[in-house]
């Protein structure tokens, strides 16, 4: 790889259409806040999450809660035992971990019908630090019996998850980012517990979650003129998870990169893992967060930092092909 290459390939990800799932979930709340059954509840952060555009409409539905994140999950399954649809919100820091106990016990032990929307989720919380940077609710939320987990790979994506999460039954954690994100999407084409095949290919899988879906098309497109014929996978649903597409590419390539802006413990590249190595052994190779807290800065110099990045990605291609050698 020439010295012109380790330049472009980071940087190129910030020359794209990018668009807010902040924004895309905030109007199809508002859509969907025509059945009276939808209400929506936030911890101060409105604003931010943009469930502020619901509360403008439909002020009688909508209850900020202030910061008092337990009690909003907590208030959030009460409604929900009484047949109606809650949406509520925070930043993921706070929905998932200083929230677990309540998420546990209220929601999915007693299998309540909440649907939990982080924003400002991963890395790219940037400047707010490591205090905020929540790169561990994935595999938090995973483990919890009764869970669905949802991390959509761009806006369009976002506004079809929404529409899903309004219609399933459950208890559902969605994580969005507080950056706007590259468009992989032209509409709002979302599968539930199905890994989405943006691209075939023969010699390498690459299965990406959220932010990473679009770094990981760059990488393949990169690759396919160094004679490589990598396939890309977008994992927009964690829990449950697809293991009959991850086994037909494990046993079609030999070789799957896992890349996700989270924590390489407990995320979707542990998820892969296991489903791998139970049914199929083949060489998984894992990209994101390498087990580290993260640090205060602009979310993309983060991203390149952390190699976040479609150069991190071909690196760690690069590396599992040496692997699969031996």
């Amino acid at each position: 790889m020439t010295n012109h290459e380790l330049t472009w390939l980071p940087n190129l990800i910030n020359s794209v259409e990018r668009k807010s799932q902040r924004e895309s979930y905030g109007k199809t709340l508002v859509r969907l806040g025509e059945d009276q059954r939808v209400v929506v509840l936030d911890a101060d952060l409105s604003t931010s999450t943009h469930t502020s555009m619901f509360g403008n409409k439909f002020k009688e539905r909508f209850f900020n809660m202030g910061i008092s994140e337990n009690n909003m999950i907590g208030v959030a399954a009460g409604l929900a035992s009484t047949g109606l649809i809650p949406f509520a919100s925070s930043f993921a820091v706070f929905a998932t971990g200083r929230d677990y106990d309540f998420v546990r016990q209220s929601v999915c032990y007693s299998n309540q019908n909440v649907k939990i929307v982080a924003t400002h989720a991963g890395l790219t919380v940037g400047e707010d630090g490591a205090t905020h940077q929540m790169i561990e609710d994935l595999g938090l939320m995973s483990g919890l019996p009764n869970m669905t987990v949802i991390s959509p790979a761009d806006a369009p994506e976002t506004e079809g998850a929404v529409e899903f999460l309004y219609e399933f039954r459950g208890p559902a954690y969605m994580r969005l980012s507080r950056e706007k994100v590259p468009v992989v999407h032209q509409d709002k084409n979302f599968q539930f517990k199905k890994l989405e095949v943006l691209k075939d290919g023969d010699d390498v899988t690459i299965i990406a979650t959220g932010i990473m879906v679009y770094a990981a098309m760059v990488a393949a497109d990169y690759l396919k003129h160094k004679g490589l014929d990598v396939a890309v996978l977008n994992a927009s649903t964690i829990k449950p998870i697809d293991s009959e597409t991850i086994l037909k590419y494990a046993r079609k390539t030999g070789l799957i990169i896992t890349s996700e802006e989270h924590n390489i413990i407990n995320g979707l590249g542990s998820r892969v893992s296991e489903i791998v190595s139970e049914n199929y052994p083949s060489v998984v190779i894992r990209h994101g967060v390498p087990d580290v807290f993260g640090e205060s800065g602009s979310a993309w110099e983060l991203m390149d930092k952390y190699m976040l990045n479609p150069l991190g990605i071909v690196r760690k291609i690069e590396q599992g092909l040496e692997v699969r050698k031996k």
